[in-house]
């Protein structure tokens, strides 16, 4: 469960991640407020802010110089950028404590590949929400006759997919099922020095860092897995990496970013995933009044969803609403 305090000293490790000069106006932040808080984000000239449900909040006055940008990543890197440079490649690194920060400014290039950064202009500190039991309530709506099966979770950004997924995975994990995780961004595992800095369960394989179709595909031949993870589908090459997974007989677990099943059945590449019988079940969550409402769907069964939406006639959709305040999930 995800206490007040847990989410505190999330806060606490992400403000030392900040340059020494802004540490103190960030560990002036009221308590409460402290445990809503999802990102820090620095602008070189610019106020720094908080970014909290309601949208940013400045926290300092003081605009933002390039010196303290710098410093982020040389705080973040362990003073070490050519450490992470690889990572870095794509706009970000993962701190100790599965902290994920992003940079923005002017790219560095080398025979039209983006090689870092020649300056920082921006930067921004994302504070992950490791949150055991909020799949609790999901994972026997999205089982059958005692079998998982193949789970596709959809929310607008920042919806909160990751951290489900991440606790779906730990807990097959943890259950003895073979999982493996293909973590192009290190988002899921936080993969640092080779190990993952969050929970995924005592029987989880991870690749992380490379292009997520690549990752599937050494998973599928080298780990021989009953369920592969993916965070986010992006690209055809994605699809497809999880239809020869499919085709082998593995469960898949993976997220997209959508507004409803109706939005994904307006995109080709995930029609024909649908389309597919790939998934057979959609946690769609939404968020009313400050909560998250999951709602779980069958959407496949061998078969289209008819005229694009889910089909109910076999499965008892449920609902269950986490309000955000709370470390606990409840059905309504």
């Amino acid at each position: 469960m995800d206490t007040l305090l847990d989410r505190i000293d999330r806060y606490d490790k992400a403000v030392e991640l900040l340059p020494y000069t802004l540490r103190g106006p960030a560990r002036l932040t009221d308590e409460m407020d402290k445990t809503q808080v999802e990102e820090f984000r620095l602008r070189i000239g610019q106020p720094p802010t908080v970014l909290l449900p309601d949208g940013e909040r400045i926290f300092s006055s003081i605009p933002v110089m390039g010196k303290e940008l710098t410093s982020v990543l040389e705080i973040a890197s362990a003073a070490s950028a050519h450490a992470v440079r690889d990572s870095l490649r794509n706009g970000y690194i993962t701190a100790r404590g599965g902290l994920r920060v992003g940079f923005g400014g002017q790219a560095a290039t080398r025979e039209g590949a983006v090689t870092g950064f020649v300056h920082i202009s921006s930067a921004v500190i994302r504070i992950t929400k490791e949150i055991h039991g909020v799949a609790d309530d999901i994972l026997p709506r999205i089982t059958m006759d005692g079998a998982v099966q193949s789970t596709l979770i959809l929310s607008p950004p920042g919806g909160g997919k990751t951290t489900v997924l991440r606790d779906m995975i730990r807990q097959c994990g943890a259950g003895g099922k073979r999982v493996a995780v293909a973590d192009e961004r290190g988002e899921l595992s936080a993969m640092r020095d080779g190990a993952p800095q969050m929970d995924l369960g005592t029987h989880t394989d991870v690749i992380a860092g490379c292009q997520k179709a690549q990752a599937a595909m050494m998973l599928l031949r080298a780990m021989n897995p009953e369920i592969i993870a993916v965070d986010e589908i992006t690209a055809p090459a994605d699809a497809e990496a999880l239809r020869s997974a499919a085709n082998c007989g593995v469960t898949l677990f993976a997220t997209a970013h959508g507004n409803g099943i109706d939005d994904l059945m307006g995109r080709p590449m995930y029609r024909r995933l649908l389309d597919g019988g790939l998934f057979t079940r959609l946690v769609t969550i939404t968020k009313v009044d400050g909560e998250r409402i999951y709602t779980v769907s069958e959407i496949g069964g061998g078969r289209s969803p008819a005229a694009g939406r889910p089909a109910s006639e076999h499965f008892a959709e449920g609902k269950i609403s986490i309000p955000a305040e709370r470390c606990f999930a409840e059905e309504i």
